[in-house]
């Protein structure tokens, strides 16, 4: 490999991360401040319901749009477009003076992450495609950091200058340096501009739904995000009832988040390599019903170490992501079964929490909830092994094609 096109592969990887690094903060950074905001803004309990849903909106929205987009305007010009339009929400609603405004860049923020959350496993097969576990390994680690990054640092920085509004300003900053690399990379499109001439067949989100990888991506997804937003969302109050303190019950909750971190990078780069996923599949599968079964039976003696199992199951979720470049061929397969995928996994997400909430209310305790937690956790195992197997979604469009 030549000197310059090292370089040039350089220059993907660390886009791609520095990506990576940007798609969290637009959604988690309002949690640390949201009392803050709605004092500041004058913005009802409605309102802020409204807001902590824009999320899972815009992930399914603007996730589904995003493979056809990418195939109209290139894929890396979609990339740098969506990061500008982080770059552009994350600072214009940090000045928002009105809930309105708020929202509607919120919105924006939201859409870009969205649309990079879906081309990061198109990119990484299209400029990869002999490395997808590792380089997958990368972004998903450079995904927990940067969630773990807003969710730690929003108050702080905001708590050095104009509380909220710089907490939430200070992501928009790191986005537009995460966009510079990306000002270079969208010459790749010149040479996908040419190959389109010749090909422009667009796999459309439909028919990777009636694909079997499609529907178990979709399913195996949507049961790991129903999981992982339980789990932010509730667990702090989990242990707050368990008798911790509010600031060891946060510092536990970050042990569950921190504990992802590594197995980021672990998980997907181990999976590029591993001709049999099963046993990787069993070992995050058991980590949910031990983590809930411990915490029901002992929720204050073994907290520390539920935390530690229950967050070795939340590495289900790059697990999943390494899956959609490891299940297709082409990067435009890759796109489409991302977006699929994402569009209608993070449906599932919103159901999560407020079905935890809705069952925590109803009896009064964890119990219950943490049991129905365990029980949709379930499927996770044989949906997981139904994936292990090496399938293509191409494979299957070929073959609905001729049947």
């Amino acid at each position: 490999m030549t000197e310059s096109r090292l370089a040039g592969r350089g220059l993907v990887l660390l886009g791609i991360a520095v990506l990576a690094f940007n798609l969290r903060p637009a959604a988690v950074s309002v949690g640390p401040v949201l009392d803050e905001i709605r004092d500041g803004l004058d913005m009802s309990g409605t309102e802020a319901g409204i807001l902590t849903a824009l999320p899972v909106v815009a992930f399914a929205v603007f996730g589904a749009l995003t493979p056809r987009f990418g195939a109209l305007v290139g894929p890396h010009r979609l990339t740098l477009i969506a990061l500008v339009g982080v770059v552009v929400g994350l600072y214009g609603r940090s000045r928002a003076e009105d809930v309105p405004s708020f929202l509607a860049l919120s919105l924006l923020a939201l859409a870009g992450m969205a649309a990079g959350n879906v081309m990061l496993p198109s990119l990484v097969r299209r400029h990869f495609p002999g490395r997808v576990g590792l380089v997958t390994g990368v972004y998903t680690a450079a995904l927990a950091v940067g969630l773990t990054s807003a969710s730690v640092l929003t108050v702080p920085v905001g708590d050095q200058y104009d509380e909220w509004r710089s907490g939430l300003a200070v992501w928009a900053v790191t986005a537009a340096i995460a966009a510079l690399p990306w000002l270079v990379l969208v010459r790749h499109d010149r040479r996908i501009d040419h190959a389109a001439a010749a090909d422009t067949s667009v796999v459309g989100l439909r028919q990777v739904g009636r694909t079997r990888v499609g529907r178990l991506m979709a399913v195996y997804f949507a049961l790991q995000s129903l999981q992982a937003y339980a789990i932010f969302g509730w667990f702090a109050a989990v242990y707050r009832d368990a008798g911790f303190s509010d600031t060891t019950s946060g510092v536990l909750l970050g042990v569950v988040t921190g504990v992802s971190m590594p197995l980021s990078f672990v998980v997907p780069a181990l999976a590029g390599r591993l001709t049999d996923l099963k046993p990787l599949v069993v070992a995050l599968f058991v980590c949910y019903p031990i983590g809930y079964l411990g915490l029901i039976i002992a929720p204050a003696g073994g907290a520390w170490l539920w935390a530690v199992v229950i967050g070795c199951g939340t590495a289900t979720f790059p697990l999943i992501l390494v899956l959609i470049g490891l299940r297709s061929r082409t990067p435009n397969g890759t796109a489409a079964l991302s977006g699929f995928t994402q569009s209608v996994g993070y449906l599932a997400a919103a159901v999560g929490p407020f079905g935890v909430g809705v069952v925590h209310d109803a009896t009064g305790g964890w119990t219950l909830p943490l049991l129905v937690l365990l029980v949709l956790s379930l499927p996770l195992l044989p949906v997981g092994l139904a994936l292990s197997r090496q399938q293509y979604v191409e494979d299957e469009l070929v073959t609905a094609r001729e049947s």
